[in-house]
């Protein structure tokens, strides 16, 4: 716990055997209260080694995606009575010792969302992030900090904290089950104006980093420009999406 909050991690996890250890011994358990993993179909012993952690594990029957994965996650824990909540992936791509930092601010009501950006600090590159990627990611962080009028370094990192009440207020259920699902949630918690912040986030990029390929980038860029124009017309209300609406499909808080 921090300043009496309950602290719980959730892993969206897909093939995350080899990766799983890395991840789960630096995360701070002194202030963590529970571990969730969500497995999504793996192919791998990744529910094997989760259990033999001690981590709470759910199994989705089926390969649901990303999103989906996200939104048992967050279900779950808010049935465990979470005050705060972080996403970390089980790829050991971002430092699991943030979880103290990042997880103060929100636990503190300094910010409701928390961003573990890959950007800030300059050396995303230097610790391993391909050029490519580093270059679609400026581009689109540029195109939608210009279309919704924020500053944020990036919209696109998977390591991120948010307080219950964001979970409980966001309408996630009607989110996509695809990866473009962390744009839709961070642009939802934007235009209902939680509090957002963020922290530098040193990162790795390791052979066993999850990372989706070329087509799959490409749907989701499209998805990501389409999310900020349906902001941009719910903002000015000359048009209205599901994913914009207060009365939307919420998680069962």
């Amino acid at each position: 716990m921090i300043y009496n909050k309950k602290i719980i991690v959730v892993m969206p996890a897909y093939n995350a055997e080899k990766t799983l250890d890395k991840t789960y011994n630096e995360i701070p358990h002194n202030i963590v209260d529970d571990i969730i993993l969500v497995d999504d179909k793996s192919s791998d012993n990744t529910v094997a080694k989760a259990k033999e952690l001690g981590t709470k594990v759910f199994i989705h029957d089926q390969n649901k995606g990303y999103g989906a994965n996200q939104k048992t996650c967050y279900q779950q824990a808010l049935n465990l009575g979470a005050d705060v909540v972080v996403m970390l992936h089980p790829d050991y791509q971002y430092n699991p010792r943030l979880i103290t930092a990042m997880s103060s601010l929100v636990a503190e009501g300094i910010y409701d969302v928390v961003l573990g950006s890959r950007i800030l600090g300059g050396k995303s590159v230097k610790q391993g992030m391909p050029f490519y990627k580093y270059i679609s990611n400026r581009i689109l962080t540029l195109i939608e900090n210009i279309m919704i009028k924020e500053k944020l370094s990036e919209y696109h990192t998977g390591y991120r904290v948010f307080s219950r009440q964001v979970l409980k207020e966001l309408p996630l259920l009607e989110n996509s089950d695809d990866f473009v699902f962390d744009n839709q949630m961070l642009l939802q918690a934007l235009f209902f104006d939680f509090k957002l912040g963020e922290i530098s986030c040193p990162t790795r990029y390791d052979t066993d980093s999850s990372s989706i390929n070329f087509s799959r980038s490409v749907k989701y860029g499209f998805g990501v420009l389409w999310t900020a124009t349906q902001y941009m017309l719910a903002k000015t209300k000359l048009a209205k999406f599901s994913i914009f609406n207060k009365h939307g499909r919420k998680l069962n808080s």
